[in-house]
């Protein structure tokens, strides 16, 4: 399969600081996750594949024409940005009419699709309200949908599910997942790896302007199992605990926290040691105020690729 977004050699830095370094990569139709923690260069990526900014160093084509300076390629892009920009004395149906215009349809045209997309969001009952008036979570579904009004072949979304509610969530996850299915191609950014989950398997991990991994989610999941895992467990006697496990294999260290009430384990097989834990508790009598893995999270991958 022939990739839609191809990056070579990709730079961009401002001033002093490096927003992307030397990146190289394909993204082929589909949903594309991008993953990084805020700063990593998500959003650079991104305004360079929609021709928002040229590149110091390489080029990025869409469809194998280049991004910058290339008027051509916007009809086929619809881009939803992090950052709220709007009008904010306008309303939700004005802003995404006005933004219609550009593509020089025709008034009727302009407002079928106008109510087409904020129906497609939810916010037919709140077009005539002003954006400064917004919830968050309005403003989001507003940023999707002239992001989708004109009937992109290509949807770029940075954030799109920050700041909504559950249902918010679901629903825009179902909505992204159906422009798949309709053949259409989605690159979407998030920090947030179980996000990135419900939405694809295809994974681009970035950090620091770099390319550290790109595959499947099982792959990523393998990265995060292939070094040791620090498991927290608290309780009314973690020393009591801590004795059982002595001689244990699957752990490689064992420490307590400042609290005095914490255990830390680092291991490289969680499931031999929760199968274990769980006997010693019934065993030993001990009472568990909570257990919680810190570091199971995307920024662990990071730390733990950064490393390599």
């Amino acid at each position: 399969m022939s990739a839609v977004i191809s990056a070579s050699h990709l730079s961009k830095w401002y001033g002093n600081v490096l927003g992307l370094n030397d990146v190289s990569l394909e993204i082929e139709a589909g949903i594309t996750g991008l993953l990084g923690p805020n700063g990593a260069g998500k959003s650079t990526f991104m305004k360079l594949v929609t021709g928002q900014m040229k590149p110091n160093i390489g080029f990025v084509t869409v469809r194998g024409r280049k991004a910058w300076n290339n008027p051509g390629i916007f009809q086929g892009i619809g881009f939803c940005p992090e950052n709220d920009v709007f009008y904010e004395d306008m309303t939700g149906g004005e802003f995404v009419a006005g933004l219609l215009r550009f593509y020089g349809y025709a008034r009727t045209e302009i407002r079928d699709r106008t109510a087409r997309a904020l129906d497609l969001v939810g916010l037919t009952a709140d077009q005539d309200r002003l954006i400064r008036g917004y919830s968050r979570g309005m403003r989001q579904r507003i940023k999707f949908a002239q992001a989708v009004a004109h009937d992109p072949e290509i949807v770029i979304l940075d954030e799109p599910l920050s700041g909504l509610d559950p249902l918010g969530k679901r629903k825009l996850i179902r909505l992204i997942k159906d422009f798949k299915s309709q053949g259409r191609t989605v690159l979407v950014s998030s920090h947030v790896l179980p996000e990135i989950e419900a939405l694809t398997s295809q994974v681009v991990l970035i950090h620091q302007g770099k390319v550290l991994a790109q595959g499947d989610i099982p792959y990523i999941r393998d990265l995060i199992e292939s070094h040791p895992h620090q498991i927290s467990v608290r309780s009314g006697d973690p020393r009591a605990l801590a004795a059982r496990f002595v001689g244990d294999k699957s752990i490689q260290k064992m420490t307590f926290a400042a609290d005095g009430r914490t255990l830390v384990v680092e291991t490289h097989n969680r499931d031999a040691f929760f199968g274990r834990l769980t006997g010693v508790l019934l065993e030993a009598g001990l009472a568990v105020d909570e257990i919680s893995s810190p570091d199971d999270n995307l920024q662990a991958v990071f730390e733990y690729l950064v490393g390599k």
